[in-house]
């Protein structure tokens, strides 16, 4: 061994003399040989768009029933199937195609026009470009010195939401987060320890403090306050009105009751874009409810916040959110970005760095007093390791352009009203979203003359049955909890096509008629 110790890879002491790099010709090897599966898979759901319109999904010959958009098996044979193993020697170029294959043979087909199942879609050329320069880069963007670029981006991105959401403080900005659950977690605490301050270091002390959010509102507002030692019983949720609308005097009551009973209010979730309805809170009556109480109010808009990208939508469902004090967007819902890419967004950033920061000065090395000048972006958030995420909506949005997305949604909201007028006008459906949806969710029940029976567990087996038999034919939707059993819930993505949409109705038919229902 030289004396400073060094070996080469192969174990080898270090001479001076070492053997050339090849990383660069090995990753563009692998590159070309990935390229050579992916582009096949894609082309695949491609080729499955031109037909779905009939009802059906292109069928891959074979042993078992596969389409493109996927071959099923339960977990058990798919584990066999799949035969992982972990090599003492590496398989290489081939062992690595091998399992390549596999992956992509066995997994849903997100590009496929027939995944109508979560609130989320396939991404786009761009988004797999992003994604290929985040893992060539590498870094992590938790302080300038290592991620400058990314960093300005990040900061960059977020005044742009912040500005579109209608927060015009030049202190307004936001952070990037890993998912909209956490960016929820992220504000629950900013809040505490900006109306609380004491919090930070002292914890929660005597106090029984207390939240609320929407009945239809998401679970990780529970998950969050077990995680902060409020207790999930802490999180009250607000009834909602016919259409899955919180409630605003309700809202109201409910703060006044936990003053009455010794607790402490500090902070109220509006939700835009429900998770099952698709419902928007109404924001400016809820800000009015707040603004009487002192409560921080935060806007949970991971699914339907970005309608902030086209003015019309956003005037019709998200009025009044410039006065929320925290906002979510996450655009790899609805924007087809790929995951994880979600912001939380406020109208003050240094709230955030207060509320966030700790004296780690092995890391963090200045005390940025405007939000102009914070760069170590970890100082505002819980997470250390931090991925670029915002790259991906930036390089969309400088590939696309923001008038992309503003008609994109537009298309998107018509095709969902497309599909909810069609199935309104069968005679053998019930649809129970309004009808236009008020966001991309369109939600019904199978009913043969429209006459839907009060046994709630026939009706929820009924759409299970058919939910599951849909995915023989290349279509994957989804059913959730309904007033009357089960009901079946179909997503329209950025890129639905109306002929789709169209095609779904022929097959819910179809395989209603195979069912017997």
């Amino acid at each position: 061994m030289t004396s400073n110790g060094l070996l080469h890879p192969d174990g080898v002491a270090d001479s001076g003399k070492k053997p050339p790099l090849n990383r660069a010709d090995e990753v563009k090897e692998l590159l070309d040989a990935v390229q050579k599966l992916i582009i096949p898979f894609i082309h695949a759901a491609d080729e499955d768009a031109n037909i779905k319109h009939t009802g059906h999904g292109l069928v891959i010959p074979g042993g078992v029933p596969r389409t493109v958009l996927v071959e099923s098996h339960p977990p058990e044979q798919l584990e066999k199937l799949l035969d992982f193993q972990t090599p003492h020697e590496g398989g290489g170029k081939d062992g690595l195609l091998d399992m390549l294959q596999k992956i992509l043979q066995y997994s849903v087909n997100t590009w496929d026009q027939g995944f109508m199942d979560k609130l989320y879609a396939s991404t786009d050329a761009v988004g797999l470009v992003s994604e290929l320069i985040l893992a060539v880069l590498n870094t992590n963007v938790h302080v300038y010195q290592v991620s400058p670029v990314l960093t300005l981006i990040e900061k960059h991105t977020t005044r742009l939401l912040a500005s579109l959401i209608g927060f015009d403080s030049p202190h307004a900005g936001g952070i990037s987060q890993p998912g909209g659950s956490a960016s929820n977690s992220s504000a629950l605490v900013i809040a505490r320890n900006t109306l609380f301050p004491e919090t930070k270091t002292a914890g929660l002390g005597g106090r029984r403090f207390v939240l609320f959010t929407s009945a239809h509102g998401h679970y990780s507002l529970e998950k969050a306050a077990q995680m902060f030692g409020f207790g999930s019983d802490a999180v009250k949720s607000v009834p909602v009105d016919a259409v899955g609308c919180m409630k605003p005097d309700a809202l109201d009551a409910m703060i006044e009751a936990a003053k009455q009973a010794g607790e402490t209010p500090f902070f109220v979730n509006a939700t835009a874009g429900t998770t099952v309805l698709g419902s928007y809170d109404p924001l400016d009556a809820i800000a009015d409810v707040c603004a009487k109480h002192g409560l921080w109010m935060h806007v949970d808009g991971s699914w339907g916040g970005s309608v902030i990208f086209n003015a019309e939508l956003k005037a019709s469902r998200l009025k009044g959110i410039e006065r929320a004090d925290s906002v979510v967007i996450t655009p790899h819902k609805m924007l087809s970005v790929p995951m994880t890419c979600s912001f939380l967004i406020g109208k003050d950033l240094r709230q955030f760095w207060s509320a966030m920061t700790l004296p780690a000065g092995y890391l963090f090395h200045t005390t940025p007093p405007t939000a102009t000048s914070i760069h170590d972006l970890a100082d505002l958030t819980p997470q250390c390791g931090r991925r670029g995420d915002s790259l991906k909506l930036h390089l969309s949005l400088t590939y696309h352009g923001l008038s992309h997305f503003c008609a994109a949604l537009t298309r998107a909201f018509n095709t969902a009203a497309h599909l909810a007028a069609l199935l309104a006008a069968h005679p053998d459906f019930v649809l129970v979203s309004p009808c236009p949806p008020p966001c991309l969710q369109v939600c019904f029940y199978r009913a043969r003359g429209g006459a839907l029976g009060a046994d709630g567990a026939a009706n929820g087996g009924t759409t299970e049955r058919l939910v599951r038999r849909l995915v023989r034919r290349g279509w994957m939707v989804d059913f959730a909890p309904g007033g009357r059993g089960g009901m079946v819930r179909v997503v329209v993505g950025l890129g639905t096509r109306r002929g789709t949409v169209e095609g779904l109705v022929r097959a819910l038919e179809e395989v209603a008629g195979e069912e017997g229902v």
